[in-house]
């Protein structure tokens, strides 16, 4: 039986530490919290179980990875400087002639260019090289180094809008192995018309970022971007920065991730996982303020985002970007929270969203959140209903009173995916759009009967969401799909830019 068959039946048997163990993401009781016991182990196993669940990585790979990871284990500060200063990590590198560890990851994608992300081995001077009209052009040098946590971000511009153009990474005027397809392909022009595709998803937790069938079929329906909201890399690592940092390797590791994120620019912001730990936010109990900054910059540095936070001291992670005739708005619901009324994003990202959501001119506003907008699922559990109504009361007034047209709240954390529409006393409603299906995992019921402006459920299945676009109509629409790792479209809703205008 192929791997791709055992994943259709949604299980996988692999060999754990010498015996055969059934890996289920789709069943429930003992079974599933076995599985998830064993997708969650924290150790170095736990990790090359994960790195080969997808396939068996060559050797070397594996040795590569044991290596850094023991690294990065033994002590919570730990950095990059230090895997590469490892004799066994020199030796394995050199003998692949590798000169980077992760990377490239395309990000902030404009109508003119893309940023290209790489982390390197040690310091060095990063470019990459396209051609353009016929010429080939190199962008940069940008120098990675300890003070970067090895990253280099180029900048590529002066590109044409909604063309692809294949593209090349050099370390130190060496060009880097990189996937065949690798390729960058700029976004429509920004204005108030045209069309633009993005995908959309929440909650692959390690695990899900090896799943090719799902980041290949997302590649292949071509959409100008991926919006990650939350539990995307790291579990659940608390202030063990050091081990965040291997988590983070184990994402560039992986076949499928290398794949994708090569050739789709992302964006990320994050959930409580990848924050410290399950339901944690602001500075959990046991921790300190310089905890939480340097879970933030770890963060921060591990992805391609236009920009992070505040971009200063006050840190955060919350972001804006304008993607085609689509402009995109992802809050940081961890980092300000201290769980009294009103601080779920705290007042300074409250005003800069509110400043953002005036300043928006597109004809629909995807506004992410990394946990539930709605209170339906789990009680709401770590919903705005539960810590902060108030300020959801906010945002939505705020953006009735100003008839902001167009919003699309999409949401994670709770494993699964389901939609709503949100009715207001005036009679709008909001549309929430919940993809927490990139891992695959179960969370808690799908359906219930009192639900009753529920769009779709669904729970152990792995799939994704997808907006595509058309600003060329004079009533501009959008369709929103779910979509699972087969290609099988669960749930499809159209919706006019005139039925998401507050009157």
């Amino acid at each position: 039986m192929t791997t791709m068959k055992m994943h259709r039946r949604e299980f996988m048997k692999r060999a754990v530490g010498g015996s055969a163990m059934l890996l289920s993401f789709g069943s429930t009781g003992a079974l599933a919290a076995k599985a998830n016991s064993i997708l969650k182990d924290p150790s170095i196993k736990g990790s090359l179980n994960l790195l080969n669940l997808w396939g068996q990585q060559p050797e070397i790979t594996n040795r590569l990875y044991t290596a850094a990871f023991k690294i990065l284990e033994a002590k919570k500060d730990a950095t990059y400087v230090d895997v590469a200063a490892d004799s066994e990590v020199r030796q394995l590198c050199a003998s692949q002639s590798m000169t980077h560890l992760g990377g490239p990851m395309l990000g902030s994608v404009s109508s003119t260019g893309v940023r290209v992300w790489i982390r390197t081995l040690r310091a060095a001077a990063v470019q990459v090289e396209v051609t353009v009209n016929g010429l080939v052009k190199r962008f940069g040098p940008v120098k990675s180094g300890p003070d970067t946590d090895m990253v280099a971000i180029v900048p590529v511009t002066g590109l044409e809008p909604a063309t692809r153009y294949p593209y090349r990474v050099l370390v130190d005027d060496k060009p880097v192995k990189i996937p065949a397809h690798a390729a960058m392909t700029t976004s429509p022009v920004g204005s108030t018309s045209g069309k633009v595709r993005i995908a959309f998803g929440t909650c692959t937790h390690r695990w899900g970022l090896g799943n090719q069938a799902q980041w290949a079929l997302i590649r292949k329906r071509k959409p100008t971007a991926m919006l990650l909201g939350g539990d995307i890399a790291v579990q659940d690592r608390n202030n063990h920065i050091g081990l965040h940092r291997a988590d983070y390797l184990l994402r560039d590791f992986m076949p499928a991730w290398k794949d994708f994120s090569s050739t789709v620019p992302v964006y990320a912001t994050w959930d409580d996982h990848d924050y410290f730990d399950n339901d944690k936010w602001g500075i959990p109990q046991g921790y300190t303020l310089k905890d939480k900054q340097n879970v933030c910059d770890v963060f921060t540095r591990s992805w391609n985002n236009p920009s992070s936070g505040f971009g200063d001291q006050r840190r955060g992670v919350f972001l804006r970007a304008r993607i085609g005739p689509c402009d995109v708005i992802m809050v940081d619901n961890r980092y300000f929270r201290e769980g009294v009324k009103g601080s779920f994003l705290g007042d300074e990202q409250m005003d800069w969203l509110e400043a953002q959501l005036l300043d928006c001119r597109g004809p629909f506003i995807i506004l992410s959140c990394g946990t539930m907008w709605s209170d339906y699922v789990g009680n709401g559990k770590d919903s705005w209903g539960r810590w902060d109504p108030e300020g959801r009361e906010r945002i939505f007034k705020f953006i009735e009173k100003n008839r902001i047209a167009g919003i699309l709240l999409i949401s994670g954390d709770r494993h699964g995916a389901r939609g709503f529409r949100i009715p207001r006393p005036g009679g709008f409603e909001f549309y929430e759009f919940e993809a927490g299906s990139l891992g695959g995992r179960s969370g808690p019921p799908v359906r219930n009967s009192k639900w009753d402006t529920q769009l779709y459920g669904i729970a152990g299945k792995y799939a994704f969401g997808e907006f595509s676009v058309d600003a060329t109509l004079q009533d501009p629409e959008v369709t929103f799909r779910l979509i699972r790792d087969d290609a099988e479209v669960i749930h499809e809703l159209k919706l006019k830019r005139s039925q998401l205008t507050p009157e």
